[in-house]
């Protein structure tokens, strides 16, 4: 019988090495899997690649993951906004590496390793700092810039609701980078605010099929609920 819930969140987060790639769903704070990152800062796994769209805020959540001295590199789109102090002060010192992605070319980096592509060509970023270095090339007349696929070890994403297959469903705003997310990583742990029986989610309703997730948690309604 296949059944992918745990009740031990520790357990299944101990399965993140040292030097690990990690994506974490998110915009901004929504749909960001706090209970997974809390858990992750406990495990204590050091020199972490995180992939994300923003760098954390304030000290809770992958900010306190980045204040504990946990992530060598950060690969993100908006690194810096009111509330990103524990980022400004590592980057400015020198103790964490940025590669700063467009947001779109983000999404594409990352759905290009979860399709299983060797690679895009975007128009985004040609011409600018972004490019350099990187191959371009005109194709129709416009110029693009290639891009390499983002993969990762795992991804903890949070969804609404999961079943013991893992299968996942979202809720509104919080569905954003996680489908593509656990699609791209060898092994993805969801956080759910509650796991309903086999059957119970609604076919057309279901987001990410279980063949993409390995661990589902139930953490109920998320302690910091945005």
């Amino acid at each position: 019988m296949i059944d992918k819930t745990s009740e031990d969140i520790r357990a299944v987060i101990s399965q993140i090495h040292d030097g690990a790639t990690v994506m974490t769903s998110g915009f901004g704070v929504a749909g960001k899997p706090f209970e997974l990152i809390d858990a992750l800062v406990q495990h204590g796994a050091k020199d972490l690649t995180i992939v994300s769209n923003n760098a954390g805020n304030a000290e809770y959540g992958l900010a306190a993951l980045l204040k504990a001295g946990q992530v060598r590199k950060i690969i993100c789109s908006y690194p810096r906004q009111a509330d990103s102090y524990v980022f400004d002060e590592l980057y400015r010192a020198n103790k964490i590496e940025l590669e700063l992605v467009p947001q779109g070319t983000l999404v594409c980096r990352i759905e290009a390793a979860a399709m299983g592509l060797g690679a895009v060509f975007t128009p985004t970023g040609y011409g600018t700092l972004l490019a350099e270095g990187k191959e371009t090339r005109e194709i129709d007349g416009k110029h693009y810039v290639l891009e390499y696929p983002i993969k990762a070890d795992f991804a903890l994403v949070r969804a609404y609701q999961g079943d013991r297959w893992g299968n996942l469903t979202y809720r509104k705003a919080g569905r954003n980078f996680g489908p593509i997310m656990a699609a791209a990583a060898k092994c993805t742990i969801a956080q759910v605010q509650e796991v309903v029986a086999l059957g119970d989610l609604n076919p057309e309703h279901i987001v990410t099929p279980g063949i993409f997730v390995q661990h589902v948690v139930e953490t109920g309604v998320p302690h910091y609920d945005f």
